[in-house]
């Protein structure tokens, strides 16, 4: 079945298709929920509440690109659990133990154990320091240079006109140029 016609099964309460649409995309809503929020279980509970929330709008849904409607929701989740994190702030135990599998777990064989800390290290940096970006600059880079999205499928899923999906993209990597760019003087000195 194609996209269009699980949409409108969907639409008249079919859960098997509402489920396919759910399949199709919950890799790329919690790879962006993932990248905007920055913890593993929040970016599925993210995921989780964007699809709920999605099944419940499904009836306004108006057409056009279905993964820009439902990542636009997803962004939108994302935005309130982090402005709910900011008035409650909470540090998970889990996430003050480190987890010794998952770091061998990004091991490829291939490369060295100094290779994998290098890697591991740099992904870290780069992860902290798209955190630091703004919220709408923080999704717009996601979106374009993690998922691979086109200006017009940010816009459609941002809400935002091309010029400023273009303005916050190119803000947004001036600003991880400079944060990584400070991180490496740091580590000389």
């Amino acid at each position: 079945m194609d996209e269009q016609a699980l949409i409108a099964e969907a639409r008249t309460g079919n859960p098997q298709a509402f489920n396919a649409l759910v399949g199709a995309y919950q890799g790329v809503a919690y790879n962006v929920a993932y990248r905007v929020i920055g913890h593993p279980d929040a970016a599925a509970d993210a995921t989780q509440d964007a699809f709920l929330a999605a099944y419940r709008a499904l009836p306004t849904f108006r057409g056009g690109s279905f993964r820009a409607w439902l990542l636009r929701i997803v962004a939108n989740v994302c935005y309130d659990q982090l402005r709910q994190r900011r008035r409650r702030p909470q540090v998970s135990l889990e996430d003050m133990a480190e987890d010794p599998d998952y770091a061998s777990s990004l091991s490829d064989g291939r490369e060295s154990p100094e290779e994998a800390v290098l890697r591991q290290d740099v992904r870290r940096a780069i992860e902290v320091a798209i955190a630091k970006l703004p919220f709408d600059q923080r999704v717009t880079v996601v979106l374009s240079d993690v998922e691979g999205f086109s200006y017009e499928e940010i816009a459609a899923a941002t809400g935002a006109s091309l010029g400023t999906v273009k303005s916050r993209l190119s803000r947004a990597r001036a600003r991880l140029r400079d944060y990584l760019a400070q991180g490496r003087e740091l580590s000389r000195r």
